[in-house]
């Protein structure tokens, strides 16, 4: 009879690994010690499979985490919405004033 992979304990009944079914040899990949390199210039050592890691933005030079985030408005876009509302408001006082002129 072969012997079972996993043991069952008869006083807890408890499943248990065995000790050697934990990892297979030979199949991970090498798992050392790494450095994320921004463009900016900063260095963040960290553990990875690749040895280095180049990156173009980081925390260190983000906009959003440095505080300096700013919203562009691309196209006037909220110039132009401004406009509009102004001459529909515009627009609604001067049919409001020609509407009390025909009563």
């Amino acid at each position: 009879m072969r012997p079972s992979k996993y043991a069952l304990s008869s006083s807890y009944h408890v499943l248990l690994l065995m000790p050697f079914d934990f990892m297979k040899a030979d199949i991970h990949p090498k798992y050392a010690e790494a450095e994320i390199r921004c463009a900016c210039g900063n260095v963040i050592k960290t553990r990875s499979t690749r040895s280095t890691i180049i990156v173009g933005i980081c925390n260190a030079c983000h906009p959003f985490y440095t505080g300096q985030q700013k919203f562009v408005d691309t196209a006037g876009r909220v110039d132009k919405f401004q406009q509009r509302a102004a001459k529909t408001a515009a627009a609604q006082t001067a049919f409001e004033a020609t509407k009390k002129k025909k009563k």
